[in-house]
């Protein structure tokens, strides 16, 4: 197998990594983006980030794609007023969590095509590797 080949099944198998973590982080977002505080006036669930850093690989020279941090969103909380909830401040005011749907949406489509466009990379390299074995085969 050729290591430019190999390098590029690597690489993409950083980025199958890397999305598939993202995706997760995601999924977790959307899952508590109702999450609310047990006690009156409390911080709800704070959204999660995801960044990536880019790595030499020195045994194949290709960057791979790593996960540099998960992080906590700091913007703030938006302030529903909801009297009778148990998270309620004196003011009847509950803090929600900072996950807007639509971001997150997004974010997972995004994730989703990284993750496919990735696939097929793995894909080709695997039917240029098939041929090559073919036409080696078939030259002895």
């Amino acid at each position: 197998m050729s290591d430019a080949l190999s390098a590029a099944l690597k690489v993409s198998g950083s980025g199958l990594m890397a999305q598939s973590e993202r995706m997760r982080v995601v999924s977790e977002n959307l899952a508590n983006a109702q999450s609310t505080s047990d006690i009156p006036g409390g911080d709800p669930y704070r959204r999660k980030t995801i960044s990536f850093a880019a790595e030499l690989d020195r045994t194949t020279g290709g960057a791979m794609v790593e996960v540099s941090a998960i992080a906590r969103d700091p913007t703030e909380f938006p302030m529903e007023y909801l009297p009778g909830h148990e998270a309620a401040d004196a003011s009847g005011y509950v803090k929600m969590p900072n996950v807007n749907m639509l971001v997150e949406i997004a974010d997972m489509r995004e994730a989703g095509r990284g993750y496919e466009a990735n696939l097929q990379s793995m894909r080709q390299a695997r039917e240029m590797i098939s041929m090559t074995i073919d036409l080696l085969r078939s030259s002895s």
